[in-house]
């Protein structure tokens, strides 16, 4: 996220100029994307941790097999795992945090919830990057990973407003979480918060619930039968 920062908000924004964001503030083009690749630098760090770590442990080190064998249970597992994902999500997060400080790109003081928040979008992808990658079996089905987070990021505005979009992609890329995790993010960095972050709030609360439980219904049927 660091090189995207330089590369594209340095760099192009030059070219680019300023970028209206919430409520019609005009900010600069590395402004309007640095909370963008906060909220990517969480869900990589999340995502990573969560199903190429898991895929491992599952199929080559048998790990889950040992633990589920003593009083633990699915649930304890699967929180276990998923805090550990969130621990380099909040790293992450910090660090990049600490950049676009030293770089004048925080407009708030609420941008200091930005962290939190990126915790909060690390874990709703860590819950869900586990249960997803119980169903994967090869290193090929991994790649499926990469195949579905990259479009991801390069289309859910992260570098461009969303409004460049057909009303009917517009609709699609809202329904993705990284958008979700964007704008809540954007809105916090220049201070704005409404309803609507209220909304995105409860979209990753909504997304972390489903994710713990498709995990530990994964767990319990893979190795408690």
């Amino acid at each position: 996220p660091v090189f995207y920062l330089l590369s594209m908000g340095v760099g192009m924004g030059g070219l680019v100029g300023s970028v209206a964001v919430v409520g019609g503030q005009e900010v600069s083009y590395a402004a309007y994307i640095a909370p963008a690749l906060l909220a990517t630098s969480a869900m990589n760090g999340a995502i990573y941790d969560s199903t190429w770590n898991v895929f491992f442990k599952m199929h080559f080190a048998k790990l889950y097999q040992g633990m589920l064998s003593t009083s633990l249970g699915p649930v304890d597992v699967a929180l276990g795992e998923i805090m550990l994902a969130l621990m380099r999500g909040l790293l992450y997060a910090v660090g990049f945090m600490a950049v676009i400080a030293m770089m004048g790109l925080v407009a708030s003081p609420w941008a200091l919830l930005m962290v939190p928040m990126a915790v909060l979008v690390a874990f709703g992808f860590a819950s869900f990057g586990m249960g997803v990658t119980s169903w994967m079996k090869t290193f090929q089905q991994m790649d499926l990973i990469n195949f579905i987070l990259l479009p991801m990021f390069l289309f859910s505005a992260t570098l461009f407003p969303i409004d460049v979009y057909p009303v009917a992609v517009r609709w699609f890329v809202m329904a993705m979480p990284l958008w979700h995790g964007v704008e809540v993010m954007r809105q916090l960095s220049v201070g704005r918060l409404g309803w609507t972050t209220l909304g995105h709030v409860s979209y990753f609360l909504v997304m972390t619930g489903l994710g713990l439980w498709l995990t530990t219904v994964r767990l319990r049927a893979l190795f408690l039968r």
